[in-house]
């Protein structure tokens, strides 16, 4: 059960936090600029009003996550941190002397109240807004480009993670005694993820038979770190049932298998706008879904910078529409004047080459010299 409104603790020793907490320190600048009441508004709909026992504060826990990834802390770290940091209690809205919730909490918020929350655009939208609020923006130009990723949210494969994970906890293991290297499990070499599991769990369980190691701060929060991963890996991730991932290529020989992420900044290097996209797909058809949530957003849209991806026909046609100058380099094949059926064909200008809809490139492109009429350009797959 939600409570209606925030609640507010007093107490004797809230003048402490004026005495540690400066002014100018990182915490205190974010409490006093943002306005966390929007993830009340956005996750009051995730909890019964009138039922079941009552909830810790969905702005308290956004906070907690969001203190999760400033400090890279794993939920357990992060929340034993605030029993004793009084920066981490005056950003939360503790009083000085309050408990502190269970790890497990945190993780549970984490995993479910979250779910199905367009987190991204909520996140980018309220920071657009301040930045506007306070003339950080100036300009009304947005450069827009793509970038390649293997999940949809994290910038890692899962196998990436957990080899930078063990490779952290490994690191601060050697730093306390460089002979641990003799005793901890051979590393995994290869590229299968049902390996590198195997691998990171057998790492776990060695460094924790050592009750002496796993008391060391340093040791233990890399520990806490890693088997949190291993654990969100193992819930939530299976390569096999992974359906909307697609094969994209970063170059005519470079594939991956994932998602694309599309983005839109100013000039002042604050994304005002993204969507993400499986991998095979164009660059170009994400501009107008960019365009629109730049400007859902409170950025006056005048001018587009991008590369050759964004100048086909569809986009040149919004632009004259709404009035916006797109900068970017003229492809004749991107603006789909050599083809009828422009819906059903991609352009992916980092492979020079088409792509279809099931995600299949070209082999080669072709071009045929005739007497009565222009050339025309083949694709061959």
């Amino acid at each position: 059960m939600l409570a209606q409104q925030e609640t507010f603790q007093f107490t004797d020793y809230s003048g402490l936090y004026d005495k540690v907490v400066p002014k100018k320190h990182l915490l205190r600048q974010i409490n006093d600029l943002v306005d966390f009441s929007f993830v009340y508004k956005e996750l009051v709909s995730k909890y019964c009003k009138d039922n079941g026992r009552k909830a810790e504060s969905p702005i308290r826990l956004f906070k907690y996550l969001f203190l999760k990834v400033i400090y890279d802390s794993s939920d357990v770290d992060v929340v034993e941190r605030s029993m004793y940091d009084m920066s981490f209690k005056y950003f939360l809205g503790m009083s000085p002397e309050e408990g502190v919730i269970n790890p497990s909490t945190l993780t549970k918020f984490r995993k479910l109240r979250l779910k199905d929350i367009d987190l991204l655009d909520m996140l980018i939208s309220k920071t657009v807004s301040i930045a506007i609020e306070k003339g950080i923006i100036k300009s009304n130009t947005i450069i827009v480009d793509a970038t390649h990723s293997g999940s949809r949210s994290n910038p890692y494969t899962p196998i990436q993670i957990l080899k930078l994970r063990s490779k952290q906890l490994r690191k601060s293991l050697y730093e306390n005694d460089e002979s641990i290297k003799d005793i901890l499990p051979a590393k995994n070499e290869d590229d299968s993820l049902e390996h590198e599991l195997a691998y990171t769990k057998a790492l776990v369980d060695k460094v924790s038979e050592d009750k002496l190691l796993v008391n060391i701060p340093m040791i233990q929060e890399r520990l806490n770190m890693l088997m949190e991963t291993l654990e969100d890996i193992q819930d939530r991730y299976t390569t096999s049932k992974d359906k909307d991932a697609r094969i994209g290529h970063k170059s005519a020989e470079n594939q991956f298998f994932g998602y694309k992420s599309h983005i839109a900044i100013t000039p002042e290097r604050l994304i005002v706008a993204a969507t993400v996209t499986s991998g095979e797909k164009g660059d170009g058809k994400q501009l107008p879904d960019l365009i629109d949530k730049a400007k859902e957003n409170g950025i006056e849209v005048d001018a587009v910078v991008g590369d050759a991806a964004y100048s086909g026909d569809s986009n040149l046609k919004k632009a004259k529409n709404e009035d916006i100058k797109i900068v970017a380099r003229l492809s004749p094949c991107i603006s789909q004047g050599f083809r009828s059926e422009s819906d059903k064909w991609d352009y992916n200008k980092d492979a020079g080459m088409f792509v279809c809809s099931a995600g299949h490139m070209a082999t080669r492109k072709a071009r045929k010299e005739e007497c009565t009429r222009q050339p025309s350009i083949y694709l061959l797959f």
